[in-house]
């Protein structure tokens, strides 16, 4: 049995975990500055997830459970950008891909064996009932140009490429070419 849930501040484990897959290695990327020594990149991640006062919080999370067990995740929040750019010239593009008042899903992901089923289009749908009520019109997003699986569900159910910001290559993100800045209007 699927079933979805607001996230709970014991989940953030989980959500590091899927936050991980989802930013194919911008998050671990991101931790990794952050790592006390001999700290572990996802330690870091679930610190960063129990907080209340960031966008980046269990707060902001969907959690997808399958026979009462984690088995995704989405995180999204308002969108508001901004003119300041990351100075971190690996941080950078990402930074320049916003979608100005837009409901913003900032990572979503399943663990491999729940993939396949149809969850992602339920989260996308719950996606969109969450900017309805937070009055948005729109959905924005970002994947990699390479990440062609994720980018087809992503056109099926509307949204469509906006803007993209060539990649910065680093160890931790198997990524090359470009990042893709995609949009889901709403209907009225």
């Amino acid at each position: 049995m699927i079933s979805f849930r607001p996230a709970k501040r014991e989940d953030c484990r989980s959500i590091a975990e899927l936050y991980s897959i989802s930013s194919d290695g911008v998050a671990d990327y991101i931790w990794a500055k952050s790592a006390k020594p001999g700290e572990e990149i996802l330690d870091v991640g679930e610190r960063r997830y129990e907080r209340e006062d960031s966008v980046f919080s269990y707060l902001n999370c969907t959690i997808v459970e399958v026979g009462g067990e984690v088995a995704g995740m989405m995180v999204a929040f308002p969108m508001t950008s901004s003119d300041e750019i990351d100075e971190d010239p690996v941080l950078a593009p990402y930074s320049r891909l916003e979608e100005d008042n837009s409901y913003y899903i900032c990572g979503m992901a399943l663990f491999p064996e729940h993939r396949g089923k149809g969850i992602g289009h339920q989260l996308l749908a719950m996606a969109k009932q969450q900017a309805k009520i937070r009055g948005f019109n729109k959905l924005s997003l970002i994947v990699f140009e390479q990440n062609a699986e994720a980018k087809r569900l992503y056109e099926t159910v509307g949204y469509k490429e906006v803007d993209r910001e060539k990649i910065i290559p680093h160890p931790l993100i198997p990524h090359t070419g470009y990042a893709i800045l995609m949009v889901c209007e709403l209907e009225e």
